[in-house]
């Protein structure tokens, strides 16, 4: 019993560490997953029919923050940080943010990275290429403790054509 719970302890103490992120672009670097998602796949430099800016800021708001795009379409977005504070766009559903945003706020420092996802310090500006392969309604959000709570989120309405 004392072995499993110090391999426990073990474990607690070593999992912030195995979501750190260290700034790597996957995508520059050939990393991007190619995962199906209920709200798309990542997508590919080349297939981008066109580029959406989306602009984050400390006042907890995306502008804009409801898109439209079309069943099939690869968007490029051109995520800017107006703000003093770390910002991220996560793309996803509601349940699948409720749930990234409850982890976020018992562990603030855990970072993350995933190819829906796009960290962007203050002042600078990241990119996010997804491919939008399925029609629905998606969210994103910044899940950085306290900013989806305090309401930072957006739409994604994706058309059937």
């Amino acid at each position: 019993m004392k072995r499993i719970a110090a391999f426990v302890a073990v474990f607690l103490v070593a999992l912030p560490t195995a979501f750190a992120h260290d700034g790597t672009d996957h995508a520059k670097h050939g990393m991007t997953k190619k995962e199906q998602t209920a709200w798309g796949v990542a997508g590919d430099r080349s297939s981008v029919t066109r580029t959406v800016e989306v602009v984050m800021s400390d006042d907890m708001k995306f502008s804009p923050s409801n898109i439209t795009v079309k069943n099939g379409e690869t968007v490029r977005f051109l995520i800017k940080n107006s703000g003093q504070v770390l910002h991220e766009l996560v793309l996803g559903t509601a349940p699948v943010l409720d749930e990234h945003a409850k982890m976020m706020m018992m562990n603030p420092n855990m970072a993350h990275s995933e190819p829906y996802m796009v960290h962007v310090k203050p002042g600078q500006s990241g990119e996010l290429v997804w491919n939008f392969n399925r029609p629905g309604v998606f969210d994103f959000a910044c899940l950085i403790a306290g900013h989806y709570q305090a309401g930072m989120k957006g739409k994604v309405v994706v058309s059937a054509q």
